[in-house]
């Protein structure tokens, strides 16, 4: 009798259910981008940083974005998986370095869930108190307040769960509606706001070099391409689409239309805001940019179209992180758990239902932080360092495994491989410098989103621990694709899996 190569014949392997368009994929991507939260929340923080210079920073941080979705393009083009970066990283460079894209992009998302969820807790408690309701049993709702917020985005991260359970494309139809109402409501406040703003455009906002200085540059960009993060999305159900290409395409369409959202929003709020107001309403800067237009209730639709955003950016970060883990668990480098798929609804639902439960618990671990803004800055300097690893890994995935096209066909070439790679450089020293600056930037660690340990520290302990849970799939789990670099192939002939 024939054995494989691991000693025993492979069970067969659980599959989704194949159901997604382009469209589908769209919405998806767009709302794990989350294009009004980012402009919204992330306009603001960058402002911080940058100044008036939000356009430039959008502008720059998209060039090495670009080579970045290229590069995942071509692999989908040839490896279409739900695993996307973990497989190809894998097979093109390393396992243990493909394990830790996998790795790295759970526990970013997993902190990014935790963050959205007080995010979507700060809008509802916003909408309450522009309806007149600024008290509830005696207490005094504070749309600022870390536990107030979580308390509440918790309940919403519930239903969203549980409805991303029910079946993808039910949720990539609640998304599409939802982005319907959200980018209605930016194109118009945004438009009239360009037009009416009482502060001169200025070409001097498109000006990379006027920026105050390369640290403020650097952090600046990794806020940015923090804004660009969830494009990817839409190959993370790259199994789920009825054409693989279809996948490709959504990512493309999902990042230009983010680039022109992010342009129209920082030209709006600068022509809106002075820096000081940029900068110091942080996470109510979408609704106090509202109020600067119009008057109630009119004013009060961008908030409502950063609550529906952040809602279905819960919903987006849970359904390709499950994925994500369904391909890792069959590999056997994670957990039998991850891999169930409900023969109802041909979804990861024992895995969805996990991802909602270890999100709630890190939101509720964010209560050391007892400030929103001072959560959302920590969170996004360390999701941004941590997802510029791995679209750097994924994209010299790319350059390693297309580098024959430089000696066949030099466009080609440069498309698959140079691209890419410059993306990658750009990408890791952008992170390396940051990372350094944290670490000059004080002498001591304190819980503070102002401590450059502490903001240091966050994304080590994300990288660290992916090296450990690896070593433990290696030598403990004994998983078969440490010693091939190779995913499960998304098109074997599979079995739906009813797991008790």
């Amino acid at each position: 009798m024939t054995r494989t190569p691991y000693g025993a014949d492979p069970p067969a392997q659980p599959s989704l259910r194949r159901s997604l368009g382009v469209v589908d994929g769209v919405a998806i991507a767009a709302s794990s981008t989350a294009a009004t939260t980012s402009i919204g929340i992330g306009l603001g923080v960058t402002a911080g940083v940058v100044g008036l210079h939000l356009p430039a920073i959008m502008l720059l941080a998209f060039l090495p974005i670009l080579g970045i979705a290229g590069a995942y393009s071509r692999l989908n083009r040839v490896e279409p998986n739900a695993g996307n970066g973990y497989v190809w990283v894998g097979r093109s460079l390393t396992p243990w370095l493909g394990f830790l894209v996998g790795w790295v992009n759970i526990v970013a998302t997993v902190a990014f869930l935790a963050y959205t969820t007080a995010v979507t807790g700060s809008a509802v408690l916003q909408l309450a108190g522009e309806a007149g309701l600024h008290r509830v049993v005696g207490l005094a709702l504070d749309p600022g307040s870390t536990a107030q917020t979580t308390a509440v985005g918790l309940v919403v991260l519930i239903a969203v769960t549980v409805t991303a359970v029910t079946g993808v494309r039910t949720a990539a139809r609640l998304q599409t509606g939802l982005l319907v109402f959200e980018y209605a409501v930016l194109l118009g406040f945004c438009g009239y706001g360009i037009v009416t703003g009482p502060h001169p455009f200025r070409l001097s906002w498109f000006d990379p070099f006027a920026i105050p200085s390369a640290s403020a540059l650097a952090q600046g960009l990794l806020l940015s391409v923090f804004c660009y993060w969830g494009f990817e999305a839409a190959f993370s159900v790259n199994e789920e689409v009825r054409d693989a290409r279809d996948a490709s395409r959504a990512g493309t369409i999902t990042l230009l239309t983010m680039l022109a959202l992010f342009l129209l929003g920082s030209v709006a709020f600068q022509r809106v805001l002075s820096q000081q107001e940029l900068a110091g309403h942080g996470p109510q800067g979408l609704a106090y940019f509202g109020d600067r237009l119009a008057s109630q209730p009119l004013a009060a639709l961008p908030l409502v179209a950063l609550m529906f955003s952040a809602v279905a950016s819960l919903q987006a970060g849970v359904i390709p992180t499950a994925r994500a883990m369904f391909a890792m668990s069959r590999d056997r480098t994670l957990g039998t758990v991850w891999a169930k798929v409900s023969p109802r609804y041909g979804t990861p639902a024992a895995g969805t239902l996990l991802i909602g439960g270890l999100a709630a618990a890190v939101a509720a671990l964010s209560l050391v932080i007892p400030r929103l803004s001072d959560m959302i800055m920590a969170t996004v300097n360390a999701v941004g360092i941590v997802v510029a690893l791995s679209y750097a890994l994924t994209a010299l995935a790319a350059a390693a495994r297309f580098r024959g096209l430089l000696r066949q066909d030099w466009r080609q070439g440069i498309r698959a491989v140079v691209l890419p790679a410059l993306s990658a450089l750009a990408l890791l020293g952008l992170g390396g410098y940051l990372g350094w600056s944290f670490y000059t930037s004080t002498d001591h660690l304190a819980l503070r989103a102002d401590n450059g340990w502490f903001l240091l520290l966050m994304p080590t302990l994300m990288v660290a621990s992916g090296f450990v849970a690896a070593a433990w799939a290696k030598w403990v789990r004994r998983s078969p694709y440490f010693r091939t670099g190779h995913g499960t192939d998304a098109d074997a002939p599979q079995l739906l899996a009813t797991h008790s």
